[in-house]
């Protein structure tokens, strides 16, 4: 879908929905909470729908930096089994 319009304060409207607060009262956040908070409203969003969830999943995986031994060995197991 091509947006004609762009929305310069869904960050503040994803914020004041999430904390149930008006706008104007997001602007007298500090910058860490606003951050804090804006990512908090962001996971919540995602975790309210099957696709956000595959995406918090996926973007969880690609920020792992060390593997997950055990997964692998029976994920591997269970292949040389088959």
């Amino acid at each position: 879908m091509e947006q004609k319009y762009i929305i310069e304060t869904i960050e503040e409207k994803r914020i004041a929905e999430y904390l149930q607060i008006s706008i104007l009262e997001v602007e007298k956040l500090d910058i860490i909470e606003y951050y804090f908070y804006l990512r908090e409203a962001f996971i919540y969003n995602c975790m309210q729908s099957e696709d956000g969830r595959e995406y918090l999943k996926n973007a969880y995986r690609l920020e792992e930096t060390s593997p997950d031994r055990e997964n692998l060995r029976m994920n591997f197991k269970n292949k040389l089994q088959e």
